[in-house]
């Protein structure tokens, strides 16, 4: 059985995700998502790096957080969309952009972190786990794994 695609928005860039399963994703409100996104928070997932294989021109973009870590961002090198990226904090973990993926509109959202700076016009629906900032890792990663 293949794998989870996606794609950039030109078709230059493709991945696969060795999952059998799409995954659940997460939503963040912070201000940099907001800016990087163009809309009112961004949407992905964590995957293992090993299970993703990327081909196409990808670009790479990386920056030291205000935490010290290295965010090192991989995007189309035609069209720009990012695709993913991983943290020095988090080893072996992509950070898959969930609008990529071929079956986008299938994804669950499952967690919205960084709510103090969420839209005031988003209603959330209840019982979703939120965080006013950055969720402990072990917290969001157990959001994200419970089906």
């Amino acid at each position: 059985m293949p794998g989870i695609q996606g794609g950039c928005r030109c078709g230059a860039v493709r991945y696969e995700l060795a999952l059998d399963a799409l995954p659940t994703t997460y939503a963040c409100h912070c201000l940099d998502c907001q800016t990087w996104s163009g809309s009112a928070f961004s949407q992905q997932t964590f995957v293992p790096e090993a299970a993703l294989v990327v081909t196409g021109p990808v670009v790479v973009y990386a920056f030291t957080t205000p935490s010290g870590n290295t965010s090192t961002q991989r995007m189309c090198g035609v069209c720009h969309a990012r695709i993913y990226n991983t943290n020095s904090a988090r080893p072996n973990v992509a950070v898959v952009r969930a609008g990529t993926l071929d079956r986008s509109d299938e994804l669950r959202v499952v967690a919205h972190i960084w709510m103090k700076r969420k839209q005031d016009w988003l209603a959330l629906p209840d019982g979703v786990p939120t965080w006013p900032e950055a969720a402990p890792g072990t917290e969001l990663l157990r959001a994200l794994t419970q089906r």
